[in-house]
């Protein structure tokens, strides 16, 4: 029972995501989304990927721009193992495939990373990017491996399972990706809890007195490069699963971008802030880019605005109320967010609509698309839509900027009282152990 109370959110999550697809359930055909699964497992491989980028920048402090590469290694070499399997060189599981990615990500990031750790903060980071372009290029230069332009198709169906499945259908292949992803995710988990992930956060916080007090950073980096290297193998060999392909793209810049993004929307600071990241990136890219030709835009902004104003990222954000929950004032800040709400999403629609615009002016008028909006087609030539989405972006910002001041007044004054609770809290819990050292002498 008392494992029960200690891991509930796991347990929760996992309902959770194996109830979800049923929303989309086609119960007339009795069968699932293809999309909705395909989505599903893609936040599940991304998840793993951008949580083991942030074994290199959250825990350890290292900017890499080529991370990808250890997810198209590790995606390489599970799409060969697979051949292998198909052609009877050897039996394993279709289940342990993901292994085989997490093996060669794990071998290919201690070969890499004895070269990349030799350097850390800026230099590091140039030379993963070096690193992610000489891979990228051999990608479509050795064709041995790589398979070139076309890369690696496979066929999943290997009837080597351990229980018996053939993953022919998406849901099998989801529940597969959801059984991995929460065996990595514990596993990064508990890595952040030995000397190794304490030692990464040492050599990220003071690289001098680590090195001090006898330990050698750049054998911490190392160690912790070639382990993410393994995680990012485990969503390689994933990917090749869901997708029955690898190609170069797999260790593009592009690739490695997305987990940068990922977690840095979703919080370097926090362990699950990643996965919130991921969340974010993998709906915008999968489902905002069928609705708009400028979904890359709204993801720039939307990291600019990260930047800008939560550099903590989503998890950040979480945690800052946390103080104010503790005090049990949170419900306090419901009529301020209320009224800060209205303006903030006028803000949003003139913004939108004025990208949408510009879109369908250029982009749009090419393909020859229309711009409608509640099958009400709208002629961007016209100067109406222009000021009507002017309008709204500065009247929305002008009143978006006066609750503003009103919000700021109100959240300093909770965590000023937070603040005044918490001392309280603490000064009373020391007057018991004050009375019992006065009985004692």
């Amino acid at each position: 029972m008392t494992l029960l109370r200690r891991h509930w959110p796991w347990l929760l999550a996992i309902v959770i995501l194996l109830a979800f697809p049923f929303l989309f359930y086609d119960w007339s055909k009795g069968r699932h989304s293809g999309f909705v699964l395909t989505l599903m497992s893609e936040i599940g491989v991304m998840a793993i990927f951008a949580l083991s980028y942030n074994m290199l920048m959250g825990q350890a402090g290292l900017l890499s721009f080529g991370h990808a590469v250890l997810l198209g290694m590790g995606a390489y070499c599970a799409a060969h193992v697979v051949l292998l399997v198909k052609a009877g060189s050897f039996w394993l599981p279709t289940e342990l495939v993901p292994l085989a990615g997490g093996l060669g990500g794990l071998f290919f990031g201690y070969v890499f990373g004895w070269l990349v750790t030799k350097q850390r903060a800026t230099a590091f980071a140039m030379i993963t990017m070096g690193l992610g372009e000489l891979v990228s290029a051999a990608a479509l230069m050795f064709m041995g491996f790589f398979g070139g332009e076309g890369g690696i198709p496979i066929d999943r169906v290997m009837d080597t399972s351990l229980v018996g499945v053939k993953y022919s259908s998406p849901w099998q292949v989801y529940c597969l990706v959801l059984v991995w992803a929460f065996i990595a995710a514990i596993l990064m988990r508990l890595q952040t809890q030995t000397p190794l992930g304490s030692m990464a956060n040492a050599t990220r916080d003071n690289f001098e007195r680590a090195q001090f007090v006898g330990y050698d950073p750049r054998m911490v980096r190392l160690y912790q490069f070639a382990l993410a290297g393994f995680f990012a193998g485990i969503a390689g060999g994933l990917y090749v699963l869901i997708y029955e392909i690898v190609t170069f793209d797999t260790v593009s810049a592009a690739k490695s971008a997305n987990a940068l993004l990922a977690v840095y929307i979703g919080g370097a600071g926090g362990f699950f802030g990643p996965i919130l990241g991921t969340i974010v990136v993998v709906l915008l890219q999968s489902g905002v880019s069928l609705l708009s030709n400028a979904w890359l835009l709204y993801v720039g902004v939307l990291f600019i605005v990260m930047v800008m104003y939560a550099p903590g990222g989503l998890i950040g954000l979480i945690f800052m109320h946390m103080p104010i929950w503790r005090a049990g004032r949170m419900r306090e800040l419901l009529l301020p967010y209320a009224r800060a709400f209205p303006p903030a999403l006028l803000v949003l629609l003139g913004f939108v609509l004025m990208v949408e615009l510009a879109s369908f002016t250029t982009i749009g008028a090419a393909q020859g698309k229309k711009f409608s909006i509640a099958g009400h087609t709208i002629d961007t030539t016209t100067p109406m839509p222009w000021v009507i989405a002017i309008a709204a972006l500065v009247l929305g910002g002008l009143w978006l900027r006066r609750e503003a001041r009103g919000f700021r007044e109100r959240w300093d004054a909770l965590m000023e009282g937070a603040k005044v609770a918490s001392a309280k809290t603490s000064a009373d819990a020391k007057i018991p152990l004050g009375k019992a050292q006065e009985a004692m002498s």
